[in-house]
C-alpha cells in the first residue's frame, strides 16, 4: 500500500487551516449583515411603519447596525414611500484588514413592503 507523502498532509493541513482563517474573519462580517437584512425586512413588515417618520426608522435602522459592528450612517440608508408601502435600502461597505492585503466587502441589504 503507498502511503502519502509527509509534504502532501503538511499542505493539507495549511490549506485547511487557512480555510478555517479566513471563515473566522469573513464569517462574522456575513452573518451581521443577514441580521441586519432580517431587521430591516421586519421593519417594513410592520403596519405601523407607514405612518413613521422617516427620520425614525433611519434611526432605527442604524442603532441595530451599531448594536452588529456594522459601519452604517445616516446617509447610507435611503427610505422610500410608495402606494405599496415602504421601501428601506442600506448600502454599506465594511473593510477587513487581511495579513498584507484589505479587502472592502460591500453589502445592500433592502426590504419593501407590500
Amino acid at each position: 500500500m503507498n502511503q502519502v507523502p509527509r509534504w502532501r498532509i503538511v499542505a493539507a493541513i495549511l490549506v485547511l487551516a487557512a480555510l478555517v482563517f479566513f471563515a473566522a474573519m469573513f464569517a462574522p462580517v456575513y452573518v451581521h449583515n443577514l441580521e441586519l437584512q432580517n431587521f430591516v425586512a421586519n421593519v417594513t413588515a410592520r403596519q405601523d411603519t407607514q405612518s413613521k417618520s422617516d427620520d425614525l426608522v433611519r434611526t432605527w435602522v442604524i442603532d441595530k447596525a451599531n448594536q452588529l459592528d456594522l459601519p452604517v450612517h445616516a446617509d447610507n440608508v435611503k427610505i422610500s414611500h410608495s402606494s405599496d408601502g415602504v421601501r428601506i435600502d442600506v448600502r454599506y461597505q465594511v473593510r477587513v484588514d487581511l495579513p498584507g492585503y484589505t479587502v472592502n466587502l460591500h453589502f445592500y441589504p433592502g426590504a419593501g413592503s407590500r
